[in-house]
């Protein structure tokens, strides 16, 4: 497809490119998608896990080794793990994060969807991701396909990225940009 070539790169990109192809040919493009999910939801919760892939302490036979038993507790299986546990081998876990991005963005592209990338202070609910689709659905005219991060570190409102554009309504931006107008006055 020519819109996967513009949209994602890097060694991350190569894996989600081949990931998806394989995944593509054998119907389960979908399944990868949710097991990359469960995994990246895992990575979010697990300091151990977060270690284990990025901490090059760990040899590929460790990795490929905590893989093999995390993964079937997980329901992780078929072109989703080998695909993950093959990065293991190739000491290329690291970019897992990139990776499972960069798959969403290309499923994405093939379904003539956008990819938002939104972070929150709190996670949202269904009804709160549901209306922030059809608002952005709204302004570019595609379906929107949501990659949500949480960081307390923003205190409440919403970042969201839309290709080159960024709308930042967090408060924390809020008071800072209040801040910084105080001390103008000041």
């Amino acid at each position: 497809m020519s819109g996967e070539q513009t949209i994602v790169s890097g060694v991350a990109g190569r894996y989600a490119t081949a990931l998806i192809e394989l995944a593509r040919d054998a119907g389960s493009v979908d399944a990868v998608a949710e097991q990359l999910d469960r995994f990246s939801a895992a990575l979010d919760d697990s300091e151990d896990l977060k270690r284990l892939v990025t901490s090059p302490v760990f040899g590929a036979d460790e990795q490929v080794a905590a893989l093999d038993a995390l993964f079937p507790k997980m329901h992780i299986d078929g072109l989703a793990a080998n695909v993950v546990k093959l990065m293991a081998r190739n000491r290329r876990l690291f970019v897992i994060g990139n990776m499972i991005s960069d798959y969403h963005k290309l499923v994405a592209a093939e379904r003539g969807e956008v990819t938002a990338e939104v972070t929150s202070a709190m996670a949202l609910n269904d009804t709160q991701i549901a209306d922030l689709k059809s608002a952005l659905k709204a302004s570019v005219g595609k379906d929107v396909d949501l990659v949500q991060t949480v960081d307390p570190s923003i205190l409440g409102g919403l970042v969201v990225r839309l290709g080159s554009r960024m709308i930042d309504t967090s408060l924390k931006t809020k008071l800072s940009s209040l801040k910084l107008r105080m001390k103008e006055v000041g």
